[in-house]
């Protein structure tokens, strides 16, 4: 984003809530331009830059949410230190300091020493090694340390992350009707980090069971010559009543030549004759290219990118992380549990 786009975006965050009169109170009709007598309101402005403003957004929260848990992480430390009875330092020198393990003996730096990039002899860089381990090894435990304080506390965090409305129309979606949490993947059929990240959603899925419903768009990316028509081939099983099914078999036998995509759909007992006619006509280019276009709306990068109520994450997230935030979401809605299962 440019200055002049981080500037608007500033004035726009102060005028919709952060500065008090006229703007605070008319809402989206507060005026924020004028071009050649011509007002430009809050609201034209959010619905022109609604995915640079998001993208903004979201940038923000993630850096305000890594400082509060950074203060978070300080006062848990500092409240540990007055029931001891010690200073912060003397508090980590006791549970962090001492608890790591002796340095590695002569051999073990050695063999380290060998996986390294460097023409510098073993015992120019020997210090820097040893140096550089006791340091791994402090943060380890740091960390270990913090997370025992944690689970012994109890934590609210209460700043609300950035949303934007994702609709589900023309959007296949599996998992039960009202659905406390709906998760929405924007997603590319050859993208590694898609394929890397299915089993971590296919554990949540089943963890979850009766409180989560998922959604996939499709957004193929340019640089994958094959995911665009493994998106058309998975729309055109969806018309067979199969999107779901080809879905999860392209994800685990990924081969994507035209040849393989009608394969699988022979796998699954499809009208195979209907299948090729859809795929090789192109019938549902368009509905894969409403989804990219959507992506693209909301200024998304790469994938996959993931919508949990329409709260932003990206990238290859593990099982744990997933968890934390569908927790996190759970603690903020009413759970609703229903029994009926999404078409």
């Amino acid at each position: 984003m440019n200055r002049r786009a981080v500037s608007l975006v500033a004035v726009v965050l102060l005028l919709s809530g952060a500065a008090p009169g006229a703007a605070s109170d008319q809402g989206g009709n507060a005026v924020v331009a004028e071009v050649d007598g011509v007002k430009l309101t809050l609201a034209d402005f959010e619905a022109r830059s609604a995915g640079t403003l998001f993208q903004a957004r979201n940038d923000f929260y993630i850096a305000e949410r890594k400082a509060l848990e950074g203060v978070i992480d300080n006062f848990l430390l500092e409240q540990q230190a007055q029931k001891e009875n010690l200073s912060v330092a003397q508090l980590i020198d006791r549970h962090v300091n001492q608890a790591i393990a002796k340095d590695p003996d002569e051999a073990a730096l050695r063999v380290f020493y060998e996986g390294l990039d460097t023409n510098e002899p073993f015992e120019a860089v020997h210090d820097k090694i040893l140096e550089s381990l006791r340091q791994r090894r402090i943060a380890r435990a740091r960390t270990a340390y913090l997370q025992a304080l944690r689970s012994q506390a109890k934590i609210s965090v209460l700043i609300a992350p950035p949303r934007v409305p994702i609709s589900l129309a023309n959007t296949p979606v599996r998992g039960v009707t009202g659905a406390p949490l709906t998760l929405v993947e924007f997603a590319d059929f050859e993208c590694p980090y898609c394929q890397q990240v299915q089993p971590a959603l296919n554990q949540i899925e089943a963890e979850y069971k009766g409180r989560i419903a998922f959604a996939y768009k499709n957004f193929p990316l340019p640089i994958h010559l094959h995911a665009q028509k493994a998106a058309e081939a998975a729309e055109c099983a969806g018309l067979q009543k199969k999107y779901w099914e080809y879905h999860d078999l392209l994800l685990q036998n990924p081969g994507l030549e035209i040849p393989q995509l009608k394969a699988r759909a022979r796998e699954l007992g499809l009208d195979s004759q209907r299948f090729d006619t859809c795929l090789d006509s192109g019938d549902r280019a368009a509905a894969v290219k409403a989804h990219a276009e959507e992506a693209a709306r909301l200024g998304l990068q790469g994938t996959p990118s993931f919508f949990l109520n329409g709260r932003f994450f990206s990238g290859v997230v593990t099982e744990e992380q997933l968890r934390q935030i569908l927790e996190e979401e759970l603690q903020r809605i009413p759970a609703q549990r229903t029994d009926a299962p999404i078409r």
